[in-house]
């Protein structure tokens, strides 16, 4: 309790920052590009037109599940991905390299994300990591664009080139039917070090306002295209010393809370779509010390109650050791989903031996639900934060 007492007083004396402006040129481009003629009605997710209480709990619990799938790069008419699509499985997809085809790769893409789309009852998140240098799937090599990394949009100090870049990259995950992306990360780059963030580019600066100028540009040029955004990794990765994919990254000693800020400044700004939670163990914000994927403290205390965020949040990668090594597929499933996670994400980048299906998934969460571990409320809150989100209009 004394931590989120601190917590509340921190973020209070930082003080209450209205919406971020961009520069005059970034408004005038912002307009321009609205009128481009790059657009991706396929892309931009439509309103659900069911009455929200007319879905069952089987769906509800689906749209719950995003996964990877494998190493397609096209769909078979008996590919079994269409029947779990048809029975409400999971309610989204993220895509990696290895789902674009080396040749007609953005026609390939299309017609993937098209095939996934179509057998679904309403529209499926088509999800991507695109954060730029290090972290781009969509490639030069394969008729994309190259994209600069969020430490060198930092170092030019231009939100305007942040919203240039930011734009031409989003065109094209709209013109494919992309319409989430897993970007910007969020994450202040105080340590130089961190092997996961610092040290491959991927945060804007060291400095949290600078963070939150850039990560705002970017969001911008993003919904232009109808394409919603995740901010990444909360509470904060940016000061860890190892990597999560590989096990634990405990933060606790060099963790600062100046980390929050990025987050609070694009809730008040009205620009946040979603969140994405670290693997990462914080004892000095959760005395239970578990990872802020599983906490309630990180997720519901801190995120919703005192960050006042409203929208969905999606799990970091639930394959990534940090979880799955320490605490059991069940398990891990059952408490992120009582901590506030809303969408659980498998990319399935593992040994063939330990890839999941979303019906596999499905399956667990139905147990948890029948066995009253988890309530069918919970369930049905979730759900309606996700069916906010796919209705949401950002363009």
């Amino acid at each position: 309790m004394r931590i989120i007492i601190f917590i509340i007083a921190f973020l209070c004396l930082m003080g209450c920052k209205a919406k971020l402006p961009l520069t005059t040129a970034t408004v005038v481009k912002e307009k321009e590009l609205k009128k481009d003629s790059i657009v991706a009605p396929k892309s931009v997710l439509i309103p659900v037109q069911k009455p929200k209480d007319q879905f069952d709990l089987n769906f509800k619990i689906g749209q719950m599940i995003l996964v990877g799938i494998n190493k397609r790069t096209s769909l078979s008419e008996t590919d079994s991905l269409r029947k779990e699509i048809a029975e409400g499985k999971m309610g989204g997809f993220i895509f990696f390299e290895k789902n674009i085809s080396s040749t007609n790769a953005k026609e390939n893409l299309k017609k993937l994300i098209l095939d996934l789309q179509s057998r679904a009852r309403i529209p499926l998140f088509m999800s991507i990591d695109e954060e730029g240098g290090k972290v781009h799937r969509l490639k030069e090599k394969y008729g994309f664009l190259p994209m600069p990394s969020a430490a060198y949009l930092g170092k030019t100090n231009n939100t305007d080139s942040t919203f240039y870049y930011t734009s031409k990259l989003a065109s094209i995950m709209a013109e494919v039917g992309l319409n989430v992306n897993f970007a910007p990360d969020v994450d202040v780059a105080l340590n130089p070090n961190n092997p996961v963030i610092a040290k491959v580019d991927r945060s804007y600066s060291a400095i949290p306002e600078e963070v939150s100028r850039h990560a705002i540009a970017n969001i911008k040029a993003q919904h232009v295209y109808g394409v919603k955004t995740v901010l990444k990794h909360f509470p904060g990765h940016g000061s860890s010393m190892t990597d999560s994919h590989l096990g634990i990254t405990n933060v606790t000693k060099q963790w600062s809370f100046v980390e929050l800020i990025p987050y609070k400044d694009i809730i008040k700004s009205g620009n946040c779509d979603a969140i994405m939670t670290a693997h990462i163990v914080n004892c000095r914000l959760d005395t239970t010390c578990l990872p802020a994927t599983l906490s309630k403290v990180v997720v519901t205390d801190i995120l919703r109650n005192i960050l006042d965020f409203k929208g969905v949040v999606f799990s970091d990668d639930m394959q990534m050791f940090a979880i799955s090594k320490n605490y059991g597929l069940e398990n891990a499933i059952k408490m992120s989903i009582l901590a506030g996670v809303d969408v659980l994400v498998f990319g399935n980048n593992v040994n063939a031996s330990d890839r999941i299906t979303a019906s596999e998934i499905h399956a667990i969460i139905t147990k948890l639900v029948k066995s009253g571990e988890i309530s069918e409320s919970r369930i049905t809150e979730s759900f309606e934060r996700i069916m906010v989100l796919k209705e949401k209009k950002v363009n």
